[in-house]
C-alpha cells in the first residue's frame, strides 16, 4: 500500500509559545499526476528546482527550533512551490501573476512556460493551497488561544544574483533581507530580528522581496498576529544553485533561535 506524503506539516512545539516558524518553499516534491502537467523535460525541471526552492530553509527552521529555549511550532509546506505557491494571493491582488507566478506558476523564473497556455488554476487551488490556507489559519488561531498572540516567522531564502522573474531585483541584496508588513510588523519585532540576525552581516530591509504572510482572516484586521519575512540570501549557506548546506547553515540557525526566543518572552 502505498502511503501520500502530506501536503504540509504542523509540528507542534511548547504550549506556550506563541511563535510559528512558516517554511513554504523548501520542498522540491511534486506529486506525479501534477508532474504530468508541467511542460519541462526532466533536466529543465530539476534547474527550475535549483532556482525556485529555497533549499535547506526547513534544516534551518528544524536546527532554529532545537536550539531556542522555549519550542517554537513549526508549519512546513511538503511540496513544491511549482505545485502551488500558498503565499501568494489566489486572485487578481497577486502583483506576480505579471510574470506568471500568481497561485499556480504558467511561468519559469527565466519567464519561459512551465505550463500550457491557458492552465485553469482552480483544480490545483481547491486541492492543495486551500487546505494548506485553512490549515495555517487554525494553527495561527491555536496559538492566539493559548498565548493571545501569534508570532508568524517566515523563513524563506533568494539567490545571490537576481533572476528574471523578479520585479523587484534590482534593489539591495544584503545577507539578510526582513520583510515587513505596516500593520503587522511591530518595531520590536523588527528591532529584535535586527539584533538576533547582527551576526550573520547586514541585515536589508524589505529588499529584494518585501512583505510578511499572515492567513487572510487575520490579514489587516488581528494586530495580536505578528509577522515578520526573514530571507536569506543563499551564498551565505549554500552552495548556489540547489546544492548542499555549508557551515553558514549553523550560524544563520542559531540567529533564527534568538530571533525566537526574543519574541516568546
Amino acid at each position: 500500500m502505498n502511503v501520500v506524503p502530506p501536503a504540509f506539516d504542523h509540528l507542534p512545539g511548547d504550549p506556550g509559545s506563541p511563535v510559528i516558524l512558516h517554511v513554504p518553499h523548501s520542498s522540491r516534491r511534486i506529486p506525479a499526476d501534477v508532474r504530468s502537467g508541467i511542460v519541462l523535460e526532466d533536466a529543465a525541471l530539476e534547474r527550475e528546482l535549483d532556482h525556485i526552492t529555497d533549499s535547506h530553509t526547513a534544516s534551518i527552521a528544524e536546527a532554529a527550533a532545537a536550539a531556542a529555549g522555549v519550542t517554537p511550532w513549526r508549519f512546513v509546506n511538503g511540496l513544491s512551490r511549482l505545485v502551488v505557491d500558498p503565499e501568494r494571493f489566489p486572485d487578481d491582488r497577486e502583483e506576480m501573476l505579471a510574470v506568471g507566478m500568481g497561485a499556480v506558476y504558467t511561468r519559469t523564473t527565466h519567464r519561459e512556460p512551465l505550463r500550457p497556455a491557458g492552465t485553469d488554476p482552480e483544480p490545483l487551488i481547491e486541492r492543495y493551497f486551500r487546505p494548506y490556507a485553512q490549515a495555517m489559519t487554525e494553527a495561527v488561531a491555536g496559538r492566539l488561544a493559548a498565548t493571545g498572540r501569534a508570532v508568524i516567522i517566515d523563513v524563506h531564502s533568494y539567490p545571490t544574483d537576481p533572476l528574471p522573474y523578479e520585479l523587484h531585483g534590482d534593489g539591495p541584496r544584503p545577507p539578510v533581507c526582513l520583510g515587513t508588513d505596516e500593520f503587522h510588523t511591530p518595531p520590536e519585532l523588527l528591532a529584535a530580528a535586527r539584533e538576533a540576525f547582527a551576526p550573520c552581516g547586514e541585515t536589508g530591509l524589505d529588499s529584494p522581496f518585501a512583505g510578511t504572510y499572515v492567513p487572510l482572516e487575520f490579514y489587516g484586521k488581528d494586530a495580536r498576529v505578528s509577522a515578520l519575512m526573514v530571507e536569506i540570501r543563499r551564498d551565505t549557506y549554500m552552495t548556489e544553485p540547489g546544492g548542499p548546506a555549508g557551515p553558514g547553515l549553523t550560524r544563520l540557525a542559531g540567529a533564527l533561535a534568538a530571533l525566537v526566543d526574543a519574541v516568546a518572552r
